[in-house]
């Protein structure tokens, strides 16, 4: 079991930035891959990012690709999303995930934070 709690989420104006984080705690997370889903108002979730627990690989979304990084701190279990140049089209719940690398359904997630960027 993976229990994962985010934070850092807000209000930003158009072209602003914002760092989200997810804590995560119950297992060892050696054999998973976390990342972040969306969910914006009226939509369904769409995918926005993940990493690689053990190593570096990373892999986006093309509507966040050179915008958003996802990245990590193992020591502290934690995994980040830093977003720059945020736009209204960007406003969502951005939901913390994880899976195991032996599966394809991401089987946790966290309660969710909202982003609301103003144009």
């Amino acid at each position: 079991q993976v229990q994962l709690v985010e934070s850092g989420g807000g209000l930003v104006q158009a072209g602003g930035s914002l760092r989200l984080s997810c804590a995560a705690s119950g297992s060892t997370l050696s054999n998973y891959r976390m990342g972040w889903f969306r969910q914006a108002p009226g939509k369904e979730r769409e995918f926005v990012a993940a990493i690689l627990w053990s190593g570096s690989s990373t892999t986006y979304a093309d509507s966040v690709k050179g915008r958003f990084t996802i990245s990590k701190d193992n020591a502290k279990n934690t995994v980040y999303l830093q977003m720059n140049s945020l736009t209204p089209e960007d406003t969502a719940v951005y939901y913390c995930v994880a899976r195991s690398i032996f599966t394809q359904k991401y089987a946790y997630w966290g309660r969710g934070t909202q982003v609301t960027v103003s144009s």
